[in-house]
C-alpha cells in the first residue's frame, strides 16, 4: 500500500482524465508518462487501478483496468458536528485530523457563543481530500456549510445523539461509556460547542431535542480538541 499513488477522482469509473489539480500532481510532481500505474479513489468506497494513457502538460488521461471495492473499516454512520473556531487553522487541523481517523460527516455550527459566524468550506474540502489520500480512506466525509445550531436541531437524524459540555449542573456521563452501549451498526451524532461552551439554553433545547448529555473527561479541552476526542472516541467504540 505504500507505494500507491493515489489521486481522488468523483465519479472516477466514468471519467478519462484526472482533475486539473490532481493532473498537476501527476505531471509536474511524480512526472508520470504513458504506461504507468496509478490508484484512483472517488471517494465513495472505490478504489480503482489505472494506467497513464496520455501524459500531456497540464493533462492526465487515464484508463482503468480494476475495480478495487473497499470494506468499511468502522461500524455505523459518525457525525460531528462542531462550533468553529475564530482562528480558521485550528479547525482545518481538526478537520484534517478527524477525517485521518475516520469520520462520515462534519457539520459545521453557528452558536451563541460562537467565535466565528460565517465560514466556508471550499478549503475544508480540499483539506480532506488529501487526508484521504493520505490515510488511504475510501470514502470522503461530508463537510456541511456552516449554519445556526436552531437550523441544524431541525433535521432529523437516526441513531444516538450527545452534547457535550462543561455545565456541572446539568447531568452527564462520560461520552466513550455511552458509546460502548450503543449497537455496532447505529448512527452516532456528537455536539461539540465553541470555546465559551454552548449556553445553558442551547443545551436544555438539544436535550429537549433528544441529545443526551455528556461530558469527554476530567479535562477542559479547547473546541478543536474536543471534536478530535469525540472522534477518537466514536471510532474506538465503533471499530
Amino acid at each position: 500500500m505504500k507505494e500507491m499513488r493515489f489521486f481522488y477522482v468523483p465519479d472516477a469509473v466514468h471519467q478519462t482524465e484526472l482533475p486539473p489539480d490532481e493532473a498537476m500532481h501527476a505531471m509536474r510532481v511524480l512526472r508520470l508518462k504513458g504506461g504507468d500505474e496509478l490508484f484512483l479513489m472517488d471517494g465513495e468506497g472505490n478504489y480503482y487501478r489505472a494506467e497513464v494513457t496520455i501524459a500531456a502538460t497540464h493533462h492526465c488521461y487515464y484508463q482503468i483496468t480494476e475495480c478495487l471495492p473497499q470494506e468499511p473499516q468502522w461500524k455505523g454512520h459518525l457525525h460531528l458536528a462542531i462550533a468553529p473556531t475564530k482562528t480558521m487553522d485550528r479547525i482545518e487541523w481538526m478537520t484534517e485530523k478527524a477525517t485521518e481517523i475516520g469520520i462520515d460527516e462534519i457539520s459545521y455550527i453557528n452558536c451563541q457563543f460562537s467565535e466565528r459566524r460565517l465560514m466556508k468550506t471550499t478549503r475544508l474540502e480540499k483539506i480532506a481530500i488529501s487526508a484521504i489520500k493520505q490515510s488511504h480512506k475510501a470514502w470522503k466525509p461530508v463537510l456541511h456549510e456552516m449554519e445556526p445550531l436552531k437550523k441544524f436541531l431541525e433535521q432529523p437524524r437516526q441513531g444516538k445523539k450527545y452534547i457535550a459540555h462543561c455545565y456541572e449542573e446539568i447531568p452527564r456521563t462520560y461520552l466513550f461509556d455511552e458509546l460502548k452501549q450503543n449497537a455496532d451498526d447505529e448512527e452516532v451524532t456528537v455536539l461539540i460547542g465553541p470555546e465559551g461552551d454552548f449556553s445553558l439554553e442551547e443545551v436544555r433545547i438539544c436535550m429537549e431535542k433528544g441529545y443526551q448529555s455528556v461530558h469527554l473527561g476530567k479535562s477542559r479541552l479547547r473546541t478543536e480538541t474536543a471534536g478530535l476526542a469525540a472522534v477518537m472516541m466514536m471510532q474506538l467504540a465503533k471499530s
